[in-house]
C-alpha cells in the first residue's frame, strides 16, 4: 500500500484538472491514486487506506467527497490519519474557511507536505447512527433557497442570487415549529425558518451563515432563523449577502458543544450537503478531532 492514498472524484472539477492530477501522481512513487465511481466510493476507500497503513489520505473533489473521505477516517469519533484536500467541487466551502488553494497542483502539493492542525469535528446522531461533517449542518429555509438557484442566476447575479432566490421563495417558504436543547438547559420553543449548525463559516459557494466560526475552538456555531415578516426576512437574505447575518433581530447565535433539535414538520437536515433526516437529531463537537492541512493564509478565528 502507498504511504500516501489520493483519492479522486473525477467528477468533480474538470476532466483535464483530473488527467493532470493523475500525471502528476504518477510521478509519485510514494502516492496510490484511488478513484470514485458511485456515492460512498470515498468513504469505503479512505477506510480501506487506514486498513492497510497509509499515513496521510488526500481527498480531490467537492464538499461531499470530503465528507465521504472523513466519514472513513474516522475511528472512535477521530479521524486516525492527516487529511489532506485538493477542492475540486462548485462551492468548496470547507476549502474557504481552511484558505486553501484553488489551483489543484498547488494544493495538491500543499496537501502532499503541508503540516496538519487539529480541527474539530461535528458529531451527528439521529436513527442510529452517527455521522461526521467538517464543515455546516443546515436545514429548512436554506434548502429552499438553494432548490430555486438555477446556474443562469448564479452566473448573471453572483452573490445576489441568494437574496433573489429567498425572494422568490417567500410565498411558500416553511415554517417549522421547533424545540431545541442547548447542552442540558431546558428546551426552547420557537418558530424556526432555518437552524445552522457550523464548524467552518460558508454554504453553497461562500454564503456566510456563520461569520464567527472557529473550527478549532472546540464548540459548535448554532444559528438560527426565526420567522418573521416577508421584508424582515429579505432583510435577513441581505445581510447573508453580506456577511453579517448574525447581527439580525430574526438572528440567534450561540456557541456549545452539544445541540437537540425536533420539529414539526420535520426539517430536513444536510451535513456537509449529505442529507441524513428529519426526525429528532443531535449535533456534538469533537474538539480536535481530524488532523487536517490548511492554506497558508487560513486563520483559526475570523478577521
Amino acid at each position: 500500500m502507498p504511504e500516501i492514498s489520493f483519492i479522486l472524484n473525477p467528477a468533480a472539477g474538470t476532466a483535464e484538472q483530473a488527467d493532470a492530477l493523475r500525471t502528476t501522481v504518477a510521478t509519485r512513487a510514494e502516492v496510490g491514486l484511488f478513484e470514485t465511481q458511485k456515492p460512498g466510493d470515498g468513504r469505503d476507500l479512505a477506510r480501506r487506506a487506514v486498513e492497510r497503513g497509509s499515513t496521510r489520505v488526500i481527498a480531490g473533489g467537492g464538499d461531499g467527497t470530503i465528507n465521504e473521505v472523513v466519514n472513513g477516517l474516522v475511528v472512535d469519533g477521530r479521524a486516525s490519519v492527516p487529511l489532506g484536500i485538493v477542492p475540486l467541487g462548485t462551492g468548496n466551502d470547507l476549502a474557504r474557511t481552511l484558505a486553501l488553494p484553488t489551483d489543484p497542483d498547488t494544493a495538491f502539493a500543499l496537501a502532499l507536505t503541508g503540516s496538519p492542525r487539529a480541527l474539530d469535528l461535528i458529531a451527528a446522531d439521529a436513527e442510529g447512527r452517527t455521522s461526521y461533517g467538517a464543515n455546516v449542518a443546515s436545514g429548512g429555509f436554506s434548502g429552499q433557497v438553494d432548490e430555486v438557484l438555477s446556474d443562469e442566476l448564479k452566473a448573471t447575479w453572483g452573490p445576489l442570487a441568494y437574496l433573489l432566490g429567498a425572494v422568490k421563495v417567500l410565498p411558500a417558504i416553511a415554517t417549522y415549529d421547533t424545540r431545541i436543547q442547548f447542552e442540558d438547559e431546558p428546551w426552547e420553543r420557537l418558530e424556526a425558518l432555518n437552524v445552522v449548525v457550523a464548524n467552518g463559516r460558508t454554504v453553497g459557494g461562500g454564503k456566510q451563515v456563520a461569520p464567527p466560526a472557529n473550527p478549532e475552538d472546540g464548540w459548535l456555531d448554532v444559528v438560527v432563523v426565526r420567522h418573521g415578516s416577508a421584508l424582515e426576512l429579505v432583510a435577513v437574505a441581505t445581510r447573508l449577502v453580506a456577511g453579517n447575518v448574525v447581527t439580525s433581530d430574526l438572528v440567534s447565535h450561540r456557541r456549545v458543544r452539544t445541540v437537540r433539535i425536533e420539529s414539526h414538520p420535520g426539517m430536513w437536515f444536510n451535513l456537509d450537503g449529505e442529507l441524513l433526516t428529519n426526525g429528532p437529531i443531535t449535533f456534538r463537537c469533537l474538539p480536535s478531532a481530524l488532523p487536517c492541512v490548511v492554506g497558508p493564509q487560513y486563520r483559526p478565528k475570523p478577521a
